[in-house]
């Protein structure tokens, strides 16, 4: 894709440094997922995933929100409301609302994030909020089931209890709670929120970029294991990585890179 900006239908690609942005584009209608919109992203993401010349994506959305979840008129729609549907399956080998990738997600959420929109910023490796998101799941209100991980991921995040108060009382939690609860990394004042999240990217892009991959692929694979199961794949994954690298652990000049970051960073 190379660096520059791209207008697709209802999102908007930039590359900016070494990380992929994309914005969901509708802010009409509080970036709620279109038709159009759900065809094009998978693509945006998957294209950024190709790029050599990106390490790292970060997902946001257009102000005010960051998405209110499927398009409520698209959906109640004789016409278009399976289409919606068959546009938000992202296959079979998919659970997630987003494709599988090999680089770290990033989710910027500059409003609200609800239902379908909460779903997708779980589908991101993490979370940093403005000031100004919020989070809520209201799915029993209008009568629906989450189908993107939800039940599994919301409560990876904020707990059990918690994930199921969200779920029944479709209540909004604000960028704080949800500091509080786990949901969120960090909270930055609005106007802070992409500044801060290409900052973050930058500092990632910075490390070795096949091992942040690999401890990305041995973090998804071992949130679907058994906890034993998990703590036996890190090993396998550590073991094939030394036979790779000959024995040495680690690159010699990355090593003396970190040494004099550690220096810097503990003056």
């Amino acid at each position: 894709m190379g660096g520059g900006a791209a207008q697709l239908s209802d999102l908007a690609v930039d590359v900016v440094g070494r990380v992929g942005v994309l914005t969901l584009d509708r802010p009409h209608a509080r970036n709620a997922l279109s038709r159009s919109l759900l065809e094009a992203l998978p693509g945006a993401v998957r294209a950024l995933d190709d790029d050599d010349a990106v390490d790292v994506i970060v997902l946001t959305g257009r102000d005010p929100a960051f998405c209110a979840g499927l398009d409520l008129k698209e959906l109640g729609s004789a016409g278009e409301g399976q289409a919606l549907l068959r546009a938000g399956d992202m296959g079979a080998d998919t659970l997630s609302a987003l494709p599988p990738v090999s680089k770290p997600v990033i989710g910027a959420v500059n409003g609200a994030a609800v239902t379908g929109g909460l779903e997708l910023a779980l589908a991101c490796d993490f979370l940093v909020a403005s000031e100004q998101a919020r989070f809520a799941d209201t799915h029993a209100r209008v009568g629906v089931l989450p189908a993107w991980g939800l039940t599994v991921l919301l409560p990876q995040a904020v707990g059990l209890r918690r994930a199921r108060e969200m779920s029944y009382s479709g209540r909004f939690v604000d960028a704080r709670t949800a500091l509080e609860w786990g949901l969120v990394n960090h909270v930055v004042p609005h106007d802070r929120l992409l500044p801060f999240c290409l900052e973050l990217a930058a500092d990632i892009a910075t490390s070795d970029r096949r091992g942040v991959r690999t401890m990305r692929r041995t973090y998804a694979d071992g949130s679907l294991r058994t906890a034993g199961e998990a703590w036996a794949l890190e090993r396998d994954v550590a073991a094939a990585w030394l036979d790779d690298e000959g024995g040495v652990p680690g690159d010699m000049e990355a090593r003396q890179a970190e040494l004099r970051r550690r220096s810097r960073d503990a003056r």
